[in-house]
């Protein structure tokens, strides 16, 4: 899930942070060392690159580094869902959503349907157990819109 701060200025990266970035954005080895192998690319050691990877997520440069998964090919089952919740819930709500394991990419947005979430369960069964759970806690319908294409869009920014 997304937690970083949300950043309203410019930050200043060096050269390193940079690279990080632009390398990170091409996938990530598979291996028994796969920092260090980025590291040895990058010509840096692995705690440096760890270390500032983590202060990349830690100040928000970066939301999420982590692995994307076919959640239908191995068994589980994704959906994305909304709420409208009300302004003066949005926090409340927020922080209860989020508790949620299976919640992914949980982002406000500017429409009726002011919350938008990614589900991710283990089973295609488990999306209506956790979507009735969220109403429950939350005291909001959610509107659940599974999806029906796929499509890959290959969207990289260099830095």
């Amino acid at each position: 899930m997304s937690t970083a701060a949300v950043i309203d200025a410019p930050v200043e990266l060096d050269a390193l942070d940079r690279r990080i970035i632009n390398r990170l954005q091409d996938g990530f080895p598979i291996s028994e060392h796969p920092y260090a192998e980025v590291a040895a690319e990058l010509d840096t050691d692995e705690a440096t690159l760890i270390a500032r990877l983590q202060a990349l997520l830690d100040t928000g440069i970066l939301s999420r580094f982590g692995p994307m998964y076919h959640a239908e090919r191995l068994g589980g089952a994704l959906t994305l869902a909304a709420i409208a919740v009300a302004p003066a819930d949005f926090e409340r709500v927020t922080e209860q959503v989020n508790a949620f394991p299976e919640v992914a990419h949980n982002y406000a947005r500017d429409h009726e349907l002011n919350m938008w979430f990614v589900l991710a369960t283990e089973t295609p069964q488990r999306i209506p157990v956790v979507i009735r759970e969220i109403e429950r806690i939350t005291g909001y319908p959610v509107f659940n819109m599974p999806k029906k294409e796929e499509f890959f869009v290959g969207l990289k920014f260099r830095v």
